[in-house]
């Protein structure tokens, strides 16, 4: 490992890249490991940005960090709203608040499919919903022991005087992936509180699991911010998008082809859910915000690399959801 000055050396020799006096700072602030080997390049390192200054790794920095600032306190909004529907609508599910209760009564999704030996695909689909019942409950249960272990109030407080913990403080320990299991996991009834709610297409939602895919899919974003991961060229992304959710934003924003392989249309499916929750004041400002934020690049880089980052459909997409969050 190189020592600081021997970075300089290395970005000047092996990249072409002069560090001025004034950019050392800039260097330190970011990290060579960090800053550097994690913006040179667009999703994956086979696909190396052409870099033409130091300045220019500086400015994607600062653009990344921008988006992280602009989209987590919106992920942060929606997973507690989201979670708080959930939860009203299991209370009117199941009748209890208690966790046990509601497995037997709520948690039911696989009932859905038949056991049968005459209909191997129901089977298996049995087996599979039940075992991610099983799993989740055994999560939930380690999550809330750890919290208790490290002394977290609420567990102390249930667990201390022998009651049974309550939905609500169970979902203080919840990740969002976990969230997302759990709804998935939900029975029909309750997906289908949700989906009028949240006013999903039910052509789009016939089976309740299309609040689930958007969870999951928003997830891995959220989890990236939260370790400070590369976000601008969602390199995040484990897996595909399911389809229904592009055809989704295709049919409520009038926009075709979306391509999740750039951020803005992770924006783009952000801003849909907080109009579903009668945010739409904030569906403007954080678009305006991601605007703002996307100029800061817009004017550092050729066309060519630009529109690699952002995509050739952005300034449609922002167009479109602009009208998108006025009509009511």
């Amino acid at each position: 490992m190189q020592n600081f000055q021997g970075l300089i050396h290395h970005l000047k020799d092996r990249h072409n890249l002069i560090v001025d006096k004034n950019q050392e700072r800039d260097l330190q602030n970011i990290g060579y490991y960090h800053g550097y080997k994690g913006y040179r390049f667009i999703k994956h390192s086979s696909n190396p940005i052409k870099f033409t200054s130091f300045g220019q790794i500086v400015t994607l920095n600062r653009f990344d960090m921008r988006l992280k600032s602009i989209i987590y306190p919106r992920l942060m909004f929606l997973e507690t709203a989201l979670k708080s529907y959930v939860i009203e609508a299991v209370l009117a599910d199941s009748g209890t608040e208690n966790l046990s209760e509601v497995y037997k009564k709520s948690l039911t999704y696989y009932k859905e499919f038949k056991p049968s030996e005459s209909d191997t695909k129901g089977r298996t689909r049995y087996k599979q919903e039940f075992k991610k019942r099983m799993d989740l409950e055994m999560k939930i249960n380690s999550a809330l022991i750890r919290d208790y272990m490290q002394g977290r109030e609420i567990e102390n407080h249930f667990f201390d005087n022998d009651r049974d913990i309550p939905l609500w403080a169970a979902f203080e320990s919840l990740t969002l992936g976990e969230f997302g299991t759990f709804f998935s996991c939900c029975n029909m009834n309750i997906k289908n509180i949700l989906s009028n709610q949240l006013q999903l297409r039910k052509s789009l939602n016939a089976d309740g699991g299309l609040l689930t895919d958007i969870i999951f899919c928003l997830k891995n974003l959220r989890n990236a911010i939260a370790h400070n991961g590369v976000i601008f060229d969602t390199r995040f992304a484990t897996s595909k998008v399911e389809d229904r959710i592009k055809q989704l934003l295709e049919e409520e924003i009038g926009i075709s082809n979306f391509d999740f392989s750039y951020i803005v249309s992770y924006i783009a499916l952000i801003v849909y859910i907080l109009k579903s929750l009668n945010e739409a004041k904030d569906c403007t400002s954080f678009i305006n915000e991601y605007e703002k934020s996307v100029e800061m690049i817009s004017s550092n880089f050729s066309k060519d690399i630009y529109f690699k980052i952002v995509g050739t459909q952005e300034k449609t997409i922002l167009e479109k959801l602009r009208e998108f969050a006025k009509n009511t």
